[in-house]
């Protein structure tokens, strides 16, 4: 095995770790919400975020390269990026807080069908039959699981199709900055953005609530740990290896939400999530062959 493939199965591996994370961070939220609002949560986790973010820029050899520079010519489509995430995030927190853990955790995952379709208005993509088709497919899925007009249907379900929508449109904005920008240097202009519109949305929806105890403390540092970390490791991964080698793996946190939800909240809402997970992570797959392949 090559230096490549090594680095490929660690950037992997640093990845799954993320996903780990990132589940224990929403277990948290899914823990605290029934006294923190979620524009709160949201706001505590992005001031947390914005630590990771600053290591993730100053570990960036080609900042360094390029004199360190702050500045930036897209600032505007930076801190728009921020802005979707502040409310990507407060109706992905509060989906978390009003469903079963693993059921809002699968409807995000469609925020890569949303990416594909996105991709021809914003970016002028074509977009052939195949990857269509996955988009379709996945969509079944997604409503399979909402069931909209069901006698099931909450439209609590819709707070994390939203969500989805929004870090989707957040994400393909990204692939419209510069390409000589580092990464990090846009995702720390996004984070503040983030932080900022996450305080003033909980300043708007009732102000910040009293910490309870210790434990309240606690769990929320816990909670900016986690997220924070998981920010760090896939800005690591990604560096490792092609985005493309990577995402069929983000499916395994459909795995790890159902798993988290019924260990630490008895949750099992097999029911709700099949055959809709299966179909959501089958369009997401398809759409990463398929883009493998063009890229061939």
């Amino acid at each position: 095995m090559d230096a490549r493939g090594d680095k490929a199965g660690l950037a992997i591996a640093l990845s799954l770790l993320a996903i780990v994370l990132f589940d224990l961070m929403g277990l948290i939220i899914k823990l605290l919400s029934g006294h923190f609002g979620a524009a709160e949560l949201s706001a505590y986790r992005n001031f947390f975020g914005l630590i990771p973010s600053a290591i993730a820029l100053w570990s960036s050899r080609s900042w360094h390269q390029k004199g360190r520079v702050i500045r930036i010519r897209q600032w505007k489509m930076a801190c728009l990026r921020g802005i979707l995430t502040t409310f990507a995030q407060f109706f992905f927190y509060l989906s978390l807080g009003r469903l079963a853990f693993a059921t809002a955790s699968t409807i995000t995952y469609s925020n890569a069908l949303f990416m594909t379709a996105l991709a021809v208005p914003l970016l002028g993509e074509r977009v052939g039959p195949a990857r269509w088709l996955a988009v379709g497919v996945g969509f079944i899925g997604v409503m399979l699981i909402v069931r909209p007009g069901g006698d099931s249907f909450s439209y609590d379900a819709l707070f994390p199709l939203a969500a989805a929508f929004l870090y989707a449109l957040s994400g393909v904005l990204a692939r419209r900055m510069d390409v000589d920008l580092p990464s990090p240097l846009i995702n720390l202009y996004s984070s503040s953005t983030s932080m900022v519109g996450a305080f003033a949305l909980a300043l708007a929806t009732g102000g910040f609530s009293e910490f309870r105890s210790g434990a309240d403390l606690a769990w929320i540092v816990a909670m900016g740990v986690f997220g924070g970390s998981a920010v760090l490791l896939l800005v690591i991964s990604y560096r490792m290896t092609e985005q493309s080698n990577l995402a069929p793996f983000n499916y395994f946190g459909i795995l790890v939400a159902f798993v988290f939800g019924w260990v630490f909240f008895g949750e099992a809402p097999l029911d709700d999530l099949f055959p809709g997970a299966v179909l959501i992570a089958f369009g997401g797959l398809l759409i990463v062959w398929r883009e493998q392949r063009l890229r061939r």
